[in-house]
This record gives structure tokens, sequence and C-alpha cells, in this order.
């Protein structure tokens, strides 16, 4: 399984910011849910947010890939101020973007094929011979080799999950968004799911934001960990860093989702 020792010795080399947030604020009403967020997100680093509910994580996600804009600050995404795009224009530029939804959200009426070949079809020119190709390639990276004729209903909830995978990556994304990957999944179940999270972006090569809850599964992901309380970042470190890290929040967060030995 790969390491996050060689992918933090790759991102030391990538000095390319791929995501920046700068003083990030976003209310809705009276609820100030974003509270200046600063945040930079390295040319193929795997990011992981982690926050209670409610603390902003799909809010932040949201502004990245320009489904919400802020209140006040900017959001920059491959040198693109996203705040300069037209409606037209920004859903274009969403195409560099693959997303992993929760419990994978495939359409439960379509085969896995068709789960898959789904976005190829609609945002490339690919011949029915290239979009075969394609999908049983993004299908062997999940593992997943010959279930294309399977219905969703006919999967473990794992199993789904990398079919949602396969589709995140079908049209070659410059950034992957995992919302919540192991939510739900038994222990072995998300081993399995985060090795295969790693080999694929240690493959792709690209960008990648995950939010979760799930703190075991995030420290075996993430090459930097941001932790979201009350609308800011409050700790953002390398995994053996954030494991120590003297806040209060984070310490709490830690021993309430891995247990109180966790910093050893």
């Amino acid at each position: 399984m790969p390491t996050n020792t060689a992918r933090e010795v790759v991102n030391q080399d990538r000095a390319q910011t791929m995501i920046r947030l700068e003083g990030v604020h976003k209310s809705f009403g009276d609820h100030h849910v974003l509270r200046g967020i600063d945040l930079e997100v390295r040319q193929g680093e795997s990011l992981v947010v982690l926050g209670g509910s409610g603390s902003g994580k799909s809010v932040l996600l949201k502004h990245v890939i320009g489904l919400l804009r802020p209140d006040e600050g900017k959001v920059v995404v491959d040198g693109v101020d996203l705040s300069s795009l037209t409606i037209r224009e920004i859903t274009d530029f969403r195409r560099r973007f693959g997303m992993a939804f929760q419990e994978g959200a495939l359409f439960d009426s379509m085969s896995v094929f068709d789960n898959v070949a789904f976005p190829i079809e609609r945002q490339s020119k690919k011949s029915e011979a290239e979009v075969r190709g394609r999908v049983e390639e993004c299908l062997a990276m999940v593992r997943l080799d010959g279930t294309e004729d399977k219905l969703p209903s006919e999967l473990s909830g794992g199993m789904r999950r990398r079919v949602g995978f396969a589709r995140a990556i079908a049209v070659e994304p410059k950034i992957v968004l995992f919302d919540e990957p192991t939510t739900g999944l038994d222990p072995v179940t998300t081993l399995h799911i985060d090795e295969v999270i790693l080999e694929l972006l240690d493959r792709l090569e690209t960008t990648a934001i995950t939010i979760t809850h799930d703190m075991a599964s995030a420290f075996r992901i993430a090459d930097r960990l941001a932790m979201l309380y009350e609308g800011r970042i409050v700790e953002l470190a390398e995994p053996d860093v954030f494991r120590r890290s003297e806040h209060p929040v984070v310490r709490e967060f830690i021993a309430d989702t891995v247990g109180p030995d966790s910093r050893a």
C-alpha cells in the first residue's frame, strides 16, 4: 500500500498551489458558517478536512467547486479566481473536478458500466469503444473488474463507494473531492477503501480534498489534515504533527473518534 511518507516527499517538490482560499466568510441569514478561512492545497496533495457536524466542512467544499460564492474573500483554483467566472464558465470549469459522493450516489436503475460511462459520454466525444475502454480501466483501478453489468443494488456498500470513485476519475480530473468516503462502513471495508484512495491518488497524481469524521481513515490517507471549528481552521499539519497537537479541540476530537491513547 502507498505510504504517506512517499507522498510527502513528492509534495515537497511541488510548490505550486492548486487551491487557495483567502479570508473566506459565508453566512446563511444570522448563521455565520465560515469565519475567515485561509487555506492552500498543493498540487498533488491529499488534504483531509475534519470537523464535527455543522462545522462548515461541506460549505467549504462547495466553495472550492464553485457551488457557493463567499460573502467575503476569494477562492482561486488552478490559478483561476472563481468569482471572475460567469455561471456558464464555472459550469465548464467544474470539469476539472471529480466528485465522489457519500454512499456513492449511483443511479439505481443504471448498471455499473452506465454509471461510470455517464460523465464520459456527457463531457467528451469518445467513441463507443473508447468509452468502454475507459470504463474498464477505471473499474480496474478501483478493483472492480468484471462488475460492469451489475446494478448498484447487487453491490455491497464498499463496492458502491468504489464505483463512485471510478465515476469520479472517469474524465481524468485535476482535482478529486471525497465526501465522507467511509461513513457507515465496517473497519475492514474502511481500510480497503483507504487503500483504494491512496492507490488512485498515487497513480493519477491528482489533488484531493476529503471531508470526513473518521479520524483513523484520515490519518491513513492524508498528507495534511485541517481541523475546522466554529468556522475557522484551528489546526493544519501533517499527520504526525497533527496527532500530537496541543489544541484542545483537536485533542478532544482525536480522543472521541480514535481513542484516548491515539496520541501515543
